[in-house]
């Protein structure tokens, strides 16, 4: 990538960190702390002020090690008990739970749905604690790697380090600089949601599925959140206007049920939201989470791969800069090699959901035998690293033959 046409040749080229990584979600703020961890020196630049309202609510216990690694502790007022997955269709009136602890073994069984603006101000304060710096009204608007290091151009000032981390999610702005940014026609493509506050959460048991509603056009969530609280949304392939999130989802018995008397908050459309960096990475930078590809939030995969992406990258990422190797190109080719193996996992899982009778089949039906649906389950969880698992093989074998875009 080529400086920018305004840099000033004589500016002098101190670093301002030995990484800088734009934007405070969770992948940018668990890569922050964990390279801090390390004793690395970094900064984090984030537009927007927090707390702040995302969605994105559910975790997969594939998740939870990298909590524990960064020694997050969960709190009632952040954190609701998710035991697993109730798909429903309210059209057949049928419905099945798929829980956790039935996956194969290794992963955590259990995981959690969480309040965003809550959440991901608790990682950013755990990565401050942890060494990093944190600055916040720091819109972006240049970044790259030129022949002394990485830089990034902000309203306010020039910052430069050794190393950049893009994790701007959906603004994606490497990829967007790189002209990188390859769509993925076969997922879902716009969302409608709302949230409610007292809803009647209790409705939906003890163990807090995530329920996902099978539906013609697509699909909708219904995820419980701490204080009684209530997200819904729908998804679709077309085009969606605020009102058919009230005249499906909500008009369905178990919304009606859920939201009686509830206070509705605002409702928002996001469109245009899958895709895959071509470039996620090269000689001193790397994109990663939403930055480096984003499928569909079908199956909540999405903070998940954010954070365990993040993760690892640090574990590559770390060694190199105390070693001076940061500027190597192949650096990161193993760890988009594993990166690889998660995405097409669930692109491969996403694309049967959306394009045959797979969802009634094994998320409705009961043909499917014991071991299969522990494979089902363990993709489900999120333990998609894994290599004795026959149905993300059978996944993975069907990507394979197909010419689709993944994050590589």
């Amino acid at each position: 990538m080529p400086p920018p046409r305004s840099a000033d040749p004589a500016a002098p080229k101190a670093q301002d960190a030995d990484v800088i990584i734009v934007g405070a979600g969770p992948g940018g703020t668990t890569a922050a702390g964990l390279l801090a961890q390390e004793g690395l020196d970094v900064l984090v630049l984030e537009k927007h002020e927090f707390p702040r309202e995302k969605i994105g609510e559910s975790l997969l216990p594939g998740l939870m090690p990298v909590l524990e690694r960064l020694g997050v502790e969960p709190a009632e007022e952040t954190y609701v008990y998710k035991r697993g997955a109730r798909f429903v269709c309210e059209h057949s009136d049928r419905q099945q739970a798929f829980a956790f602890r039935d996956a194969l073994p290794g992963a955590a069984e259990h995981a959690w749905h969480v309040d965003r603006a809550r959440f991901d101000t608790q990682l950013r304060d755990r990565a401050v604690a942890l060494g990093a710096k944190v600055r916040h009204g720091e819109a972006v608007s240049d970044l790259g790697v030129d022949q002394d290091g990485a830089y990034v151009q902000t309203q306010r000032a020039r910052f430069r380090a050794r190393y950049l981390i893009d994790t701007s999610g959906q603004s994606r702005l490497l990829a967007r600089r790189n002209d990188a940014v390859e769509p993925c026609t076969d997922f879902g493509h716009c969302a409608v949601y709302t949230h409610y506050r007292d809803a009647h959460v209790d409705q939906l048991g003890p163990d807090f599925d995530i329920r996902i509603m099978l539906r013609p056009d697509g699909w909708g969530w219904i995820i419980p959140l701490p204080g009684r609280r209530l997200s819904v949304g729908i998804v679709t392939k077309g085009k969606l206007a605020k009102t058919d999130l009230d005249d499906g989802l909500l008009a369905g018995p178990l919304c009606t049920s859920l939201t009686q008397g509830a206070t509705r908050g605002e409702t928002h459309i996001v469109g245009n939201y899958s895709y895959a960096n071509k470039l996620p990475s090269g000689p001193r930078f790397a994109a990663a989470g939403d930055a480096a590809c984003f499928l569909d939030p079908v199956f909540s995969s999405g903070v998940t791969l954010a954070m365990r992406g993040a993760a690892d990258l640090v574990d590559v990422l770390a060694p190199a800069l105390r070693e001076g190797r940061e500027d190597d190109p192949a650096l990161l080719a193993d760890y988009h090699q594993s990166m690889d193996r998660a995405y097409r996992t669930f692109a491969g899982l996403v694309e049967r959901f959306y394009n045959s009778r797979f969802a009634e089949s094994y998320f409705l039906g009961s043909a499917i035998g014991d071991d299969l649906r522990r494979g089902v389950m363990s993709v489900l969880a999120g333990d998609v690293w894994r290599h004795d698992n026959p149905f993300q093989d059978m996944l993975l074998s069907a990507r394979r033959r197909r010419s689709a875009p993944t994050a590589n």
